[in-house]
Order: C-alpha cells, then sequence, then structure tokens
C-alpha cells in the first residue's frame, strides 16, 4: 500500500540542491489527505504532500537569498504551472529579507511555454506573452519553473532570454524528473527530483484540470482517459 516501507530508502538529499524520490518510493495514500471530491477515482496516491512543498519551498528562498541577496532580481514565472510555486518562493523571499541586512528587490514578469499534449511531450516548443524580452538586458534573472523533464524546453527559454544579454539567469524548478532521454541540464535551484512519472497538483495540470489540488499527485489512468482532449 502507499505510504508503507522504510521512507529513508527512497526519500534522500541528493548530491545537489534537491530531495531525491527513488523509483521505488510507492507515494502516500489518498485516504490520510483532504483533496477536492471530483478528483476521486481520477488518482493514483499522493507523490508529495503540500506540507512538504512549503516547508522544501521556504529552504529554497533561504538558498537564494546567501547567493544573490543584495541584488535587483525580474523574477520570470513561467505559466501556467509555475504560478503557485512562484507565488509562494517569492512570498518566502520577501519574509526573509524583510528580517536580513541583505536586501533582494523584486520585480515580477510573465512568460507561458508550451510543450505537452495530453501527458506527451511535444516536439516543437511555443513561447507565449513576455514579448518585450529586451528589458532583461543588463539584468539579474531568475527564472521559476513548475518542472524540468528532458531540460529541452528550458534550453530553448534560455537561449531566447541569453539572446538580449542578462547580467545573470538562474533557474528555480519545484521539481526535476528523471527521463530516459535527459539533455543533461540542471536547475540552479530545485525542490524534488521525481521519477518519470506525469503528477499533478499545486498548480500542475492535466489539460488545464488538477490545478486546484493542493497536493502533487500521480494522475491514473482513469483520469487520463476522463479529462484527454
Amino acid at each position: 500500500m502507499a505510504g508503507e516501507g522504510d521512507s529513508s530508502a527512497v526519500l534522500r538529499s541528493g548530491g545537489g540542491r534537491g530531495v531525491v524520490i527513488s523509483d521505488n518510493w510507492p507515494g502516500y495514500s489518498l485516504d490520510l489527505f483532504t483533496y477536492p471530491q471530483h478528483y476521486y477515482g481520477d488518482l493514483e496516491y499522493v507523490l508529495i504532500p503540500h506540507g512538504i512543498i512549503v516547508d522544501r519551498t521556504e529552504r529554497l528562498a533561504k538558498d537564494i537569498m546567501q547567493d544573490i541577496g543584495d541584488n535587483d532580481i525580474v523574477v520570470l514565472c513561467v505559466l501556467k504551472g509555475g504560478y503557485k510555486f512562484c507565488a509562494d518562493l517569492v512570498e518566502h523571499i520577501k519574509n526573509l529579507s524583510r528580517n536580513s541586512e541583505r536586501f533582494i528587490s523584486m520585480k515580477v514578469d510573465f512568460v507561458r511555454l508550451k510543450s505537452y499534449h495530453n501527458d506527451q511531450s511535444m516536439q516543437d516548443m511555443q513561447i507565449m506573452g513576455g514579448d518585450d524580452l529586451s528589458k532583461l538586458t543588463g539584468k539579474n534573472v531568475l527564472i521559476v519553473e513548475d518542472i524540468v523533464g528532458t531540460g529541452r524546453t528550458m534550453k530553448v527559454l534560455l537561449h531566447n532570454i541569453g539572446r538580449y544579454k542578462p547580467k545573470m539567469i538562474k533557474v528555480a524548478s519545484l521539481l526535476v524528473k528523471r527521463t530516459s532521454r535527459p539533455d543533461g541540464y540542471r536547475p540552479d535551484y530545485y525542490g524534488f527530483e521525481i521519477p518519470d512519472l506525469f503528477v499533478v497538483g499545486y498548480a500542475l495540470d492535466y489539460n488545464e484540470h488538477f490545478r486546484d489540488l493542493n497536493h502533487i499527485c500521480v494522475i491514473n489512468d482513469h483520469g487520463k482517459a476522463k479529462y484527454r482532449v
């Protein structure tokens, strides 16, 4: 059953800054948590409970403060899946900044990427919004993303932003997915390294559904079929 077994064998700190969730991690039973009733029958299990996400995000904010405090930062939030992580991360950074000798001044802008159809990654990525990226010239940029898979999507975005010669670019992602075709890219900051699973919740969606789910969960086949387009 999900949630049983020796969790120490499957949850560990990574060599970098992420918590590694191993492939044999069984997750948590849905019966242990509350979640929207309209998703009953659509989920397999809870992969990361909301409270753990909040704690990990607070630690990422602390790491960012230690590394790039005393800088003016343009936070570039990748919509739509990154908005909740971005909002929570920025709020934690603000709270730390208020109570620290180091101060970060932040402005937030948004860009939207389209790289999935249903649960399949597309070959071509669409970049929408953030039309005036020239304003990033000479700026310190922190890109905030929900999930990095192969790294191809982020590499394309970094290439587009890099053409405008920002002073610095850092990337913070809530999740890094282990895939069979990685491009070797790793964000500067990430919350969790997860197996190659299609996950939803905490603003991560499946065809615009599940954004209202607080926990990060694994969607089941019934859920995929129900919301397929």
